[in-house]
C-alpha cells in the first residue's frame, strides 16, 4: 500500500495522574512500506519506558537501511533478535538482572501484504466485515490468577521466539494495535464499534470507562485501508511473460506487426481496423522480483495518469501474457526530428517548454517525476504549418519526488547535484527541460555529452542565441536560468519557470554567478570607465602643469 493508501492514527495516555508512561508507539511511511509499532515498556517505569523508545526507534531506524535482498519476514526476525540481544546484555552489565524490558506488536504493509510480529502481551488485530479477529498471540501464562505474567517479552531473556504472522488485506480494513490497558478496558464490541473514530477517540473511551482513572497506561494504532492496491492486485495476477515474439503472432486478438525497439518488447500492433503500441515486460521479470515490480510499476502509471500530454494506455482486464497497450501517436521522436530538421522555431520551442511544464506539474500531484525528460522521450507531430503536439512517453522513468535513485535518467541532462546524490527534485527535472530545450533550438549540448557512469565536471555554457540569433533575450534567460549549474540561481519550482515562458515582459536578464560588470550593465560599465578615465586625465594636466 502506498502512504495514500493507508490512513494512520496513534494516541497514549498513561496510566491513573501520571503524566508520563511506559509506552511508546510510532508510525513511518518507508519507500512502499507502512511500518507501525506499539511497546509496553515492562518493570521500573523509567527502565520500562526506556526500552519501549529504544526498541521502537531501533526497529523504524533498522527498516530504513535494510538490505534489499531481505524479505520482510526476515528483517522482521533478525531485527526483533537483535534488539533483544543487545537490551539484555546492556542490562546485564548494567544492572545484573533484566531491567530494560518491554513487549513488542509490530505490523508491516507491502502492497496488500500484511506482515506482524509480536513478542509478549500487546496484541494486533484485524477488523473486517465487522468481524475482530486477533492475529497475534499473547506471551503470557494461562493459569488463573497468573494471566498478567509474561513468558516472553523483549531484553528478558537472552533468547527469544517472537510470533511472527503474514495476512492479505484489502479495502475496508481496519488493523489495530494496542497495548493490553486498551483490550483489558474496552470489550471486542466496544473496540468494533469505536474504531472507526480512529486511535484516539479508542483510547479516549477506554479513559471515560475508568473515569479518567486508567488502570495502566494504555496506547493504540489504528491503520484504515482506504482503497485496493491495484498495483499488488496486478502484480498478483498469473501471467505468462513470452520468451520470444514475432510478427504475425496473434496474442488476445492483437496482431504484431512489427518490433519497434531492438529488444522485441515493445511492438506495433493491430485489433480489427486500428493500431497500437503493446509493451511487454522484460524477460528478466521471469526470475527477478525487483524487475517484474517496476514493470507493474510501468503499466499501473500508464494506465492512471490520463492526462492530454500522455498517449492513452489500457491494461486489458483479460490479458494471457503481461503487457500493457498504448495509443499510437503519429509522430516521430523529437531526437529523429531534430536530426532531419535541425532545430524547431521558437514558437515551437516555447509550446513545448509549457507542455513539459504541465506535464511535471500534473505528475506533481501524485508526488512524481518524470525522471528522464529527453528528446528520445518526447513525440512530436506537425498538424498543420501553424499546429504542433506533443506527447511524452516512456513511463517506466517515472518515479516518487525526492527519491535518491542519482543515476536515474540520461547522463546529459542531468543536474550537476544529481551527480553528487543529491535527490530528483522539481529543480533537477527543471534542469532536464532547459537542457531538452537549449538542444531542440540550437542543435547542440550546453555542457556536452555525457556518457553513462562519467562523473562530469560542468563549466559554465553560452547562451543559446549564441547559436541561434533568433532566440529573444527574454527566452536566453529563461533558459539560461534553468540549466544554471548553482541550483540557487535556477528556478525552484514549475510555476516559476511557466510564469515567466507565459510572461515575457517579467523576465529579468539572467547573468551567471560572479560574471563582469561589462556583461551585467554594459552601459553602467562605461560609465564608471568614463568617470575614471576623465579623473586620470585630470591628475595627468595637473602634474604636467605643476
Amino acid at each position: 500500500m502506498t502512504k495514500n493508501n493507508i490512513q494512520t492514527s496513534g494516541f497514549t495516555l498513561a496510566k491513573r495522574k501520571e503524566l508520563t508512561g511506559d509506552d511508546f508507539y510510532d508510525t513511518k511511511t518507508i519507500g512502499n512500506l507502512n511500518v507501525a509499532i506499539v511497546c509496553d515498556g515492562v518493570g521500573s517505569a523509567e527502565e520500562g519506558a526506556q526500552a519501549a523508545k529504544r526498541v521502537t526507534s531501533y526497529l523504524i531506524n533498522n527498516f530504513k537501511i535494510r538490505p534489499k535482498t531481505w524479505s520482510i519476514e526476515k528483517s522482521i526476525k533478525s531485527f526483533v533478535h537483535s534488539i533483544n540481544s543487545i537490551l539484555y546484555k546492556e542490562s546485564q552489565i548494567n544492572y545484573e538482572r533484566s531491567e530494560l524490558v518491554t513487549t513488542l506488536a509490530m505490523v508491516v504493509i507491502e502492497g496488500n501484504r500484511l506482515f506482524g510480529v509480536n513478542v509478549g502481551d500487546s496484541r494486533v488485530y484485524l477488523i473486517r466485515d465487522n468481524t475482530l479477529t486477533q492475529l497475534s498471540s499473547d506471551h503470557a501464562m494461562q493459569e488463573e490468577g497468573y494471566e498478567n505474567v509474561l513468558t516472553q517479552a523483549i531484553g528478558i531473556s537472552e533468547d527469544v521466539t517472537p510470533y511472527y504472522f503474514e495476512n492479505i488485506i484489502q479495502k475496508d480494513d481496519k488493523i489495530l494495535l494496542c497495548s493490553d490497558g486498551l483490550y483489558n478496558v474496552l470489550s471486542e464490541d466496544a473496540i468494533k464499534e469505536n474504531i472507526s473514530k480512529g486511535a484516539i477517540a479508542l483510547v479516549k473511551h477506554a479513559s471515560k470507562l475508568t473515569d479518567d482513572n486508567l488502570p495502566d497506561d494504555t496506547t493504540a494504532i489504528v491503520l484504515e485501508v482506504l482503497h485496493a492496491d491495484e498495483m499488488a492486485i496486478l502484480k498478483q495476477q498469473k501471467l505468462k511473460i513470452p520468451s520470444s515474439l514475432k510478427a504475425g503472432e496473434v496474442i488476445d486478438g492483437y496482431r504484431l506487426e512489427k518490433s519497434l525497439i531492438q529488444n522485441e518488447r515493445t511492438w506495433l500492433v493491430s485489433k480489427k481496423t486500428k493500431q497500437y503500441v503493446m509493451k511487454f515486460a522484460p524477460l528478466e521479470a521471469r526470475e527477478d522480483a525487483h524487475a517484474l515490480d517496476l514493470f507493474v510499476k510501468e503499466a499501473w502509471n500508464a494506465k492512471r495518469l490520463k492526462a492530454d500530454f500522455f498517449p492513452k494506455a489500457v491494461i486489458p482486464k483479460t490479458r494471457s501474457c503481461r503487457y500493457y497497450v498504448m495509443q499510437l501517436f503519429k509522430g516521430e521522436d523529437l531526437n529523429s526530428y531534430l536530426k532531419s530538421n535541425s532545430r524547431v522555431t521558437i514558437d515551437d520551442a516555447v509550446e513545448l517548454a509549457q507542455t513539459l511544464l504541465n506535464m511535471s506539474q500534473f505528475l506533481l500531484k501524485y508526488d512524481l517525476v518524470h525522471g528522464d525528460i529527453k528528446p528520445d522521450n518526447i513525440m512530436i507531430a506537425k498538424i498543420d504549418e501553424d499546429t504542433t503536439e506533443y506527447k511524452i512517453i516512456d513511463f517506466g522513468s517515472i518515479t516518487e519526488i525526492f527519491s535518491q535513485d542519482s543515476r536515474a535518467g540520461t547522463p546529459s541532462f542531468l543536474a550537476p547535484e544529481r551527480f553528487r546524490s543529491e535527490v530528483i527534485s522539481e529543480s533537477t527535472e527543471i534542469f532536464a527541460i532547459g537542457i531538452t530545450l537549449y538542444v531542440s533550438l540550437t542543435g547542440k549540448y550546453p555542457y556536452g555529452e555525457i556518457e553513462p557512469f562519467q562523473t562530469p565536471t560542468f563549466k559554465e555554457t553560452r547562451k543559446p542565441s549564441h547559436y541561434n540569433s533568433n532566440i529573444p533575450d527574454w527566452l536566453d534567460s529563461v533558459i539560461m536560468r534553468s540549466i544554471a549549474l548553482d541550483k540557487d540561481q535556477r528556478y525552484e519550482h514549475y510555476s516559476e519557470m511557466h510564469y515567466e515562458l507565459t510572461h515575457p515582459q517579467k523576465v529579468k536578464p539572467y547573468f551567471v554567478k560572479n560574471a563582469p560588470l561589462i556583461e551585467k550593465s554594459p552601459l553602467l560599465f562605461y560609465k564608471r570607465a568614463f568617470t575614471i578615465m576623465t579623473l586620470i586625465n585630470f591628475i595627468l594636466i595637473y602634474l604636467v602643469l605643476k
